[in-house]
C-alpha cells in the first residue's frame, strides 16, 4: 500500500493524541492549555479530511478514526473543560477568593445541589457521541450538517478558559477580569451546557466548510463567513473563538432562510 495512504490517518492520530493531552491538562486543571490543545486539534480536524480529498484516499477506517478521535477531543475534552469551569464558577460565587485556590476541600463545603451541578456538562461527551453516530449514517450530512457539528461545540466550549484568560486587565492596583466575572456564573455555565448540547442533535441545517472549488459562485456563504471571522480575531482577538462559532449559526440560518425564499 503506497505511503499516501497512510498521511490522512496519520493526522487524524494527531488530534486524537492533542486530545489526550488536553483531557490530562483538564485533570491537572491547566484549562488555558487544554483549549490550545483542542485549537491545534482543530487544524489537525481540518487538515486530515483535507489530504484525503486531495490524495483520493478515503476509506471507512479513515471516517471511523476520525469519529473516534472527535469524541475523544471535541466530546470529552468540552465535557472536561466545562465541569472544570462550573466547579470554580461554585467556588468563586459560594467562597470568595478560594477561586485560585489548589486545595480542593473547599468544594466539599457546597451544598448537595451545588456539589451537582459541575455534573451537568457530561451531558456534552453523552450527546457529542449521539451526534457522531448520528452523522456517520446519516446520508442527508455528506455535504452539509444537520445539527452543530462536534467539533464546533468543542471549539466554542474549550475557547472559554482562553477569553477568560485574556480578560485581565490591570488598572493601577486594581486587578480586574471581565471574562472571568461574565463566564464564571454556574446558571450561564449549565444553561451554555444545555444550548449547545441541544445544538447538537438540532434539526438546524448548517453549512460546511468543504471547497469543492474555489470560486465565488457557490461559496458566497463560506467567503462571507471566513472574512468575518478573520475581522472578529483581529478585533477581538480570543473573545473572537466564541463569537465565530455563533456567527456560523447565524450565517446558515440566514442561508436557509434565502435559499427558502428563492425556492
Amino acid at each position: 500500500m503506497a505511503v499516501k495512504h497512510y498521511i490522512p490517518n496519520t493526522i487524524t492520530c494527531g488530534n486524537l493524541f492533542c486530545g489526550c493531552l488536553a483531557i490530562i491538562k483538564c485533570f491537572e486543571g491547566d484549562l488555558l492549555w487544554a483549549g490550545y490543545l483542542v485549537g491545534i486539534a482543530a487544524v489537525f480536524d481540518f487538515l486530515d479530511g483535507f489530504a484525503a480529498r486531495m490524495l483520493r484516499v478515503t476509506s471507512a477506517i479513515g471516517k471511523d478514526l476520525d469519529s473516534l478521535a472527535d469524541m475523544v477531543t471535541f466530546g470529552v475534552v468540552p465535557g472536561m473543560v466545562m465541569f472544570q469551569l462550573i466547579k470554580k464558577a461554585v467556588l468563586l460565587q459560594n467562597f470568595e477568593g478560594c477561586v485560585s485556590c489548589p486545595n480542593p476541600g473547599h468544594f466539599e463545603n457546597a451544598s448537595s445541589l451545588q456539589s451537582c451541578m459541575p455534573y451537568m456538562a457530561l451531558i456534552i461527551p453523552v450527546l457529542s457521541a449521539v451526534r457522531l453516530a448520528i452523522f456517520n449514517n446519516d446520508t442527508r450530512q455528506t455535504v452539509s450538517f444537520i445539527g452543530l457539528p462536534t467539533p464546533a461545540n468543542g471549539i466554542f466550549i474549550c475557547s472559554l478558559p482562553l477569553v477568560i484568560h485574556f480578560s485581565r486587565v490591570v488598572e493601577g492596583s486594581v486587578y480586574a477580569n471581565t471574562g472571568e466575572i461574565l463566564i464564571l456564573n454556574s446558571s450561564l455555565l449549565i444553561s451554555l451546557t444545555l444550548i449547545m448540547s441541544f445544538l447538537l442533535l438540532a434539526q438546524i441545517p448548517l453549512f460546511s466548510l468543504k471547497f469543492k472549488t474555489f470560486s465565488w459562485l457557490g461559496n458566497r456563504t463560506r467567503y462571507l463567513f471566513l472574512i468575518s471571522c478573520i475581522l472578529l480575531f483581529v478585533f477581538f482577538q480570543f473573545v473572537g473563538i466564541p463569537l465565530t462559532i455563533i456567527l456560523y449559526i447565524l450565517f446558515s440560518v440566514i442561508d436557509n432562510f434565502i435559499k427558502k425564499q428563492r425556492t
